[in-house]
């Protein structure tokens, strides 16, 4: 583990929540915090990405989303981190070969909307996602029909923990995802953005 990275013990579960937070808002807060709740999570990583390969637009420059991100989210664990942007990754898969190798005694979740559940099979080496880490997948609004038809749940429905037992994804081998409701906040980056109270420069 290299100097600055974020720290978690040994047998330690930590939720990672990567995106682009452009910017960062009170929906991202939100499912943080029930993530740490409904999954039982020690710790969680806001990864702050250099850029979405599935957007056209870059995002705004990543100093000044890291710092409106830490300025939102703060709770004592949660983290907010430029580690991909340290490790020179640019897909998640990429992303999370790297933390398995860096943090070996570190059980990791991936955490994602319902929306991104949704596409997961346009990203780049998706099965692989779904076979490294467990998968927590965070309800969003308008996204809960899509999400549950999706190719990835589909594909992988036999390993689909139910939204009850939510407590057992902390302790479950990939491939195993699950899928919980949450209270819902209507807050978004993209909304934020067509308002005009966030520039990307």
């Amino acid at each position: 583990m290299r100097s600055g990275w974020p720290v978690a013990g040994r047998g330690q579960t930590v939720g990672l929540l990567g995106g682009s937070f452009d910017p960062a808002h009170d929906g991202h807060v939100h499912i943080t915090r029930e993530a740490l709740k409904r999954f039982g999570l020690d710790h969680v990583w806001w990864l702050v990405s250099p850029g979405n390969p599935l957007k056209d637009r870059g995002p705004a420059p990543l100093e000044r989303r890291m710092n409106v991100a830490r300025e939102v989210m703060a709770h004592p664990r949660v983290t907010v981190t430029d580690l991909e942007a340290q490790l020179g990754t640019r897909y998640t898969a990429q992303t999370l070969r790297r933390l398995t190798g860096f943090y070996p005694d570190v059980r990791f979740i991936w955490l994602m909307g319902a929306d991104n559940l949704a596409q997961l099979h346009l990203w780049k080496d998706w099965q692989e996602i779904m076979e490294t880490v467990p998968v927590g997948v965070l309800a969003r609004p308008g996204d809960r029909l899509s999400a549950r038809r999706s190719v990835a749940a589909q594909r992988y429905g036999f390993a689909r923990i139910g939204g009850a037992d939510s407590q057992l994804l902390a302790c479950a081998q990939a491939p195993c995802w699950c899928y919980v409701n949450l209270p819902l906040s209507t807050a978004s980056s993209s909304a934020i953005r067509a308002q005009g109270r966030w520039a990307s420069s």
